[in-house]
């Protein structure tokens, strides 16, 4: 049984898996991943949602407004043994309702190259890649998308 609950950052189960999304994307990008690093920092998230496996939470992601029609994904993340599970598409799929609730018409977000199962995940929810927005511009490693929500 998954449960979800709508929080913030300051929320200590979503600072643990963040520390667990970090340790990934440091596997798959290396030394890389400290560009990044600097536009995922997590204070101040007004909007996150967690899921858990009964008390366990095991799966997260976030929202930040980016203007006045659009809200940022960010911070996706599921627990290696509990991939495969759609738990990335439900986390998704709420983050996406909730920036509608509050008003919001679309939902963009950057990945990486290196991360082909999120890129299938966003693909095959509706995101299609658009040109790099913001300080993604030019940063060949970064693929950006988006989809309309409200």
């Amino acid at each position: 049984m998954y449960n979800i609950i709508k929080t913030n950052s300051d929320n200590a189960d979503f600072k643990a898996l963040i520390k667990l999304l970090d340790r990934d994307l440091l596997a798959i990008y290396g030394e890389q991943q400290s560009f990044f690093d600097q536009f995922n920092k997590i204070d101040a998230i007004k909007h996150v949602i967690v899921l858990y496996a009964g008390a366990e939470p095991v799966a997260c992601g976030a929202m930040k407004h980016y203007d006045a029609d659009t809200m940022e994904v960010k911070r996706m993340f599921v627990k290696e043994q509990y991939r495969g599970q759609k738990l990335g598409l439900n986390v998704l799929q709420n983050v996406e309702a909730w920036a509608n609730e509050l008003g919001y018409s679309n939902c963009i977000l950057e990945t990486g190259s290196g991360q082909d199962a999120a890129i299938r995940l966003y693909q095959n929810n509706g995101y299609r890649i658009i040109e790099n927005y913001g300080q993604y511009i030019g940063v060949e490693n970064s693929i950006c998308m988006m989809k309309a929500v409200g």
